[in-house]
């Protein structure tokens, strides 16, 4: 296990949310409507608040003169703009031109025969009204009964467990919340969500639980588990393995991304938040995944987010003060507003799902393809100062990517 500077940073570092007191396990007191960004170990989960809020709450320190406060076009071919309360605060929206997206024909309407399905392997299952109907509690992957937290090892019930639960539900809620004038707007609002449980309640990930996750999750066979009934097209992962060193991507891990790539499904990953080069990690450093890292309301990066040449994409993931507002049933008011790459990966995630609504058969090659070549430059051409630290294409741009997608036969 690679050396850490402390247990905060460690778990700070392997679920992809923002920077963390370097040393000490404190938290220093925060405005009343700011939340910490993950909670101290072994801090209790807060008593669950109203499931989602349903008018619009005051905006603190969400918004931020580099964060826009409301998107500006349509959010359906209606011509009519969510409801949602915590729509015109989701300042990372216009970013990527989701209403614009939304507004293209056939990409929210009719709705598909069959939904597409993404897996978001992480924290676990959390029972979302956000995503009611539409999300599976999907398998708990974490073997090792000290770090589960549930009372034994791996099993057929994936719901998150300790005091990081909430992770992998604002991940899920960023990828496909419901447009039902409640809480937030997610991407895609009609996407399936197969929660895949890899992370333990202290955070990390151990390198076999992620491999047999990444291949269950696109419905490979694992030893002594249950097929995947509902095997994913997309597999979000904002994490990295733990217990290895950081010199490049695992072999294990890359063995298990080669087989869910070969069998049609695209692996999309933060790039993490060390501030260093992202090809050290796993998944972000294998071969094969689209890598995304974060950047802010203007286009540059932020102190905190990985870069380098295995990046390949960027999407808004907030900074602090001006964090990402999401619905989270666990959070102050039934809402939270963390940063990180964890955050930007299902954007891209979430779009990548529209692209598949309207071309079921794109290959993850085309995906990466149509994401990548459509991506919105830079403002000034890069994305920092110094060449070397590179956020891949550009920023994700829904609008041009589901054009591009529509305007092509490509898997029709």
């Amino acid at each position: 296990m690679r050396a850490v500077p402390s247990a905060l940073t460690r778990l700070g570092l392997t679920l992809l949310l923002g920077s963390l007191p370097a040393s000490g396990l404190s938290i220093p007191a925060l405005p009343p409507d700011t939340l910490p960004e993950i909670l101290p170990v072994g801090a209790p989960m807060p008593r669950p608040a109203p499931p989602l809020i349903t008018a619009p709450a005051p905006s603190p320190a969400v918004s931020s003169p580099s964060a826009p406060s409301s998107p500006s076009a349509p959010a359906s071919p209606s011509g009519r703009v969510p409801t949602d309360p915590l729509f015109a605060r989701q300042w990372t929206l216009p970013v990527v031109r989701a209403a614009q997206a939304w507004a293209l024909p056939g990409v929210l309407t009719p709705a598909p025969a069959r939904p597409v399905t993404v897996a978001v392997l992480d924290t676990g299952f959390v029972n979302s009204p956000e995503l009611a109907g539409r999300a599976v509690n999907g398998f708990d992957f974490v073997s090792d009964p000290a770090r589960a937290g549930d009372g034994d090892g791996r099993d057929a019930d994936g719901s998150g467990v300790g005091p990081y639960a909430y992770h992998g539900e604002v991940v899920a809620n960023i990828i496909g919340a419901a447009h039902d004038g409640r809480g937030m707007v997610g991407l895609n609002p009609r996407v399936r969500v197969v929660h895949v449980r890899v992370a333990g309640t202290d955070g990390q990930i151990s390198v076999p639980d992620l491999v047999d996750g990444l291949k269950w999750a696109a419905g490979l066979p694992v030893p002594g588990v249950p097929v995947n009934p509902n095997p994913a097209r997309l597999l979000n992962l904002s994490l990295f393995a733990d217990f290895i060193p950081l010199t490049g991507c695992d072999p294990r891990v890359q063995a298990a991304v080669d087989a869910v790539t070969a069998r049609g499904a695209l692996v999309i990953a933060g790039a993490a938040n060390d501030g260093a080069d992202a090809g050290g990690y796993s998944p972000a450093g294998c071969r094969s995944v689209l890598t995304v890292t974060s950047v802010d309301a203007g286009g540059a990066r932020p102190e905190y987010a990985n870069w380098g040449r295995s990046v390949a994409l960027a999407a808004p993931g907030g900074e602090p003060g001006a964090g990402v507002p999401v619905s989270s049933v666990s959070g102050a008011g039934g809402l939270r507003d963390p940063h990180g790459t964890s955050l930007a990966a299902p954007h891209v995630t979430g779009v990548a799902s529209l692209l598949l609504t309207v071309r079921p058969n794109l290959t993850p090659a085309s995906l990466r393809r149509l994401l990548t070549g459509t991506a919105a430059p830079f403002p000034g051409g890069r994305c920092d100062p110094q060449p070397a630290r590179s956020c891949g294409a550009g920023t994700l741009n829904a609008e041009a990517a589901l054009k591009s997608a529509l305007s092509s036969s490509l898997g029709k």
